[in-house]
């Protein structure tokens, strides 16, 4: 293999370190020393795992969401080797993400939290891998033009973005172009998604699901609140949305297809009648992979597929009626960013009260729809014009689940 392309290690900052994505980034790193060295880690809460990465990993700093958190990393921390200074603050994320040491971002940061930091290094260029899709619900327009007006590489880490992005010419690889799909030959994206673990379910019994059957992918291993919003697609919504902003398309240009069985991650048609899948095991290390070491291709430890062992591969269009929020979120992406804000922002606060047992699982639905349905925003362009519509889509929905709990 050709490394000349990393002739100096790539300085890593990973933003969800103790999540899956960021322990999946670590995995690929541990197996490629060579071309990488984790410059920082970051977490929200979770300091005895972030103590352990520290340990094995030594960045050179570990930045925790709250400064208890952080006191307690430290706690964990004193008495060892461990050199690793410790801070905490969205700030102190941010300001690592545009250290003039860093090369490389990961975005892991699951929801919102992760817009900042992803946004100051943009800010300052860098190679940014995407796995917090939230980034773009948020903020698509103002964040494209971020990066192409501080000249980023901005690469996508969720499987289905990368599957498209290996799948589209060299032309439309790039997040600096303005060139559209139709121009390059592409008819349509079509976007995969398993359906969840209710794809076959009585639609009838949805309500009375329960936290641990909302959790359990047949597929992914992955995080809570993402196992949920797979379960609803919502999360294929959410991908949606992404995709629009990643691949400078319209909502007519992508179409979702159900894929139970996880092998192909997504589809590009062509003019001439041909389609180029992306097809792999279900492993987040492939498409991390693929990112870190762009254009070149590195171990991921990642089986490939045996098709002799693939009894089952079949496809099917999505139920709007089983899965309301995948509608929901493509009805939003066409009505604009406040829309998208308002729906990701209304979505993360049902799902964390459905985890916590104050809702049903159709009650996601409701919350969210409802939220969209009160919201007032009229243009919302600017940093602050998104976070205030983030705030007030957050208020409304904590609204709404208090009159469903009592």
């Amino acid at each position: 293999m050709d490394l000349e392309f990393m002739s100096q290690k790539q300085q890593l900052v990973i933003l969800g370190a103790t999540g899956s994505i960021g322990l999946s980034t670590l995995d690929v790193i541990a197996r490629n020393k060579a071309l990488f060295d984790v410059f920082a880690l970051t977490a929200g809460q979770n300091a005895k795992k972030m103590a352990e990465l520290c340990i094995e990993h030594e960045p050179l700093y570990a930045v925790m969401a709250t400064q208890a958190a952080a006191e307690e990393l430290s706690a964990y921390l004193n008495n060892t080797s461990c050199q690793t200074l410790v801070m905490h603050s969205v700030q102190a994320m941010s300001d690592l993400c545009a250290h003039p040491d860093v090369d490389t971002v990961m975005s892991a940061i699951v929801g919102a939290a992760g817009l900042l930091p992803t946004l100051s290094a943009v800010e300052a260029g860098k190679k940014v891998l995407l796995a917090n899709k939230e980034s773009l619900v948020m903020s698509g327009q103002l964040f494209i033009d971020k990066v192409k007006q501080h000249k980023a590489t901005l690469l996508p880490i969720d499987s289905e973005h990368n599957a498209i992005f290996q799948c589209l010419p060299p032309s439309l690889q790039n997040a600096q172009s303005d060139k559209s799909l139709q121009d390059n030959g592409v008819s349509k994206i079509l976007l995969t998604g398993s359906g969840g673990p209710f794809l076959t379910r009585d639609i009838n019994t949805l309500k009375d699901v329960t936290v641990s059957e909302a959790v359990a992918h047949p597929n992914w291993s992955m995080g809570q609140k993402i196992s949920v919003d797979s379960a609803t697609m919502m999360n294929k919504g959410l991908e949606f949305i992404e995709a629009k902003w990643l691949f400078n398309c319209d909502t007519s240009d992508i179409d979702v297809v159900i894929h139970p069985q996880s092998i192909i991650h997504s589809m590009v048609q062509y003019h001439d009648g041909s389609i180029l899948a992306q097809m792999g095991n279900p492993d987040m290390r492939t498409p991390i992979a693929h990112a870190l070491a762009y254009p070149e291709r590195i171990n991921a430890g990642v089986k490939p597929l045996n098709f002799a062992d693939i009894c089952d591969f079949s496809f099917t269009k999505p139920d709007f009626a089983r899965y309301p929020n995948l509608q929901l979120a493509i009805d939003a992406c066409s009505a604009g960013q406040g829309a998208t804000t308002t729906v990701n922002a209304a979505n993360e606060i049902a799902v964390a009260a459905f985890l916590n047992g104050e809702i049903g699982f159709t009650d996601i639905y409701k919350i969210n729809a409802q939220t969209l349905d009160d919201a007032t925003f009229t243009n919302v362009q600017s940093l602050d014009e998104i976070l205030e519509c983030d705030k007030l889509a957050r208020e409304r929905a904590a609204q709404l689940i208090t009159k469903v709990t009592h």
